[in-house]
């Protein structure tokens, strides 16, 4: 059965003799565990619930009742781990942002949505769960598979994909800050500085092209950038700013840009690209990007920095969205997503700093 497929928490067995880090420890690694299993079980209940159109009576009754289940079975097991988490903070052991995300999944759980644009869907299948036999509900209920991973790009954002995100959120909060300190030690490097930026408006100016064999380019490249002095922005750095017009990456290739960040509405030289960044988020699909970021300077191994091996992205990717994840800040995939490779010292040297998207 389906709900038997979802990796639940369960309480240490000898929870009495453990020590607070160990029972902490025990609770990090089921979160580890679940956020490999979930994913794939919230996209079979996905499935089922978009067969709900064509069900009798009897399979509707059904398909409530274990839908109902998995609710009441995850509603039970937040009130477990708040119970526990608390009884472990005073040890100084938890990360606290944990309790926001499942407070945050207590409500969707009790269909107060936090997504506005869900909440007519929500409200009128918690209402009469048949409210699912009429097919634009359905799609704003059921949602979108978005794979094993959950990060798969999907037509229609639906309430099973929050719940599905909110669990992601309780996951990624008790075992992130472990896994970060981890990377680190394993990779050689360290965070030297870690803060969220709000910038205002910018825009970026630059070349879509790898300049890395082209000194040449890249140097008629510096010295069209170096002409833009008067509307520098405050953040002057080289970079090479990554997006993907605003979809998940397994369906739009990332477009890398040299270039640098200058003043919203500066004149674009002749040749160049721009893209530009807003404070406030739009709600629509791609450009403009948000000027919202987390911004992470690297010490340490320069090389491994950049390493990609056992990484998602590479070292400094990787470390900057687990800090950001482990904070239970937002990450606006794949509408609004983008990130770069800061070049403290310019192009000349190598990258040492990242940027990374987010909603604050």
């Amino acid at each position: 059965m389906i709900y038997d497929k979802f990796c639940w928490y369960t309480s240490p067995e000898q929870s009495a003799s453990m020590t607070p880090a160990e029972r902490y420890n025990h609770i990090s690694e089921w979160a580890g565990r679940a956020r490999g299993t979930n994913p794939g079980v919230f996209d079979e209940l996905t499935g089922i619930l978009s067969e709900c159109g064509g069900l009798d009576e009897d399979g509707l009754a059904e398909t409530e009742a274990l839908f109902l289940r998995i609710l009441n079975g995850f509603i039970r097991q937040n009130k477990l781990l708040h119970d526990e988490l608390s009884d472990l903070e005073p040890a100084g052991v938890v990360n606290t942002a944990v309790f926001g995300t499942l407070e945050r999944f207590d409500d969707e759980l009790s269909g107060k949505t936090h997504a506005p644009f869900l909440r007519e869907a929500v409200e009128a299948v918690f209402h009469d769960f048949g409210a699912l036999r009429h097919p634009d509900i359905r799609k704003q209920f059921a949602g979108g598979m978005t794979g094993p991973a959950g990060t798969d790009s999907v037509a229609v954002f639906g309430y099973i994909n929050v719940l599905k995100d909110c669990d992601a959120s309780v996951q990624w909060t008790l075992f992130m800050p472990g896994l970060v300190s981890y990377q680190q030690q394993d990779s050689g490097i360290r965070v030297q500085h870690f803060e969220y930026k709000i910038l205002p408006a910018l825009r970026l100016i630059g070349a879509e092209k790898d300049l890395s064999q082209d000194p040449e380019a890249l140097r008629k490249l510096l010295d069209t950038l170096d002409s833009l002095s008067g509307y520098r922005c405050g953040f002057d750095h080289d970079i090479i700013f990554i997006h993907h017009f605003g979809k998940g990456v397994d369906v739009e290739e990332g477009h890398g840009i040299w270039g640098r960040f200058f003043k919203a509405d500066t004149p674009v030289p002749d040749g160049l690209e721009y893209v530009d960044l807003v404070p406030q988020n739009d709600h629509k699909q791609g450009i403009p990007y948000l000027s919202q970021f987390a911004f992470a300077r690297f010490a340490g191994d320069v090389d491994s920095m950049l390493r990609e091996e056992g990484f998602d992205g590479n070292a400094m990717y990787d470390i900057t969205r687990n800090i950001i994840l482990g904070q239970d800040v937002c990450i606006p995939y794949p509408d609004k997503y983008s990130t770069a490779e800061v070049y403290l010292d310019g192009f000349g040297s190598k990258s040492t700093a990242y940027l990374f998207s987010v909603e604050k």
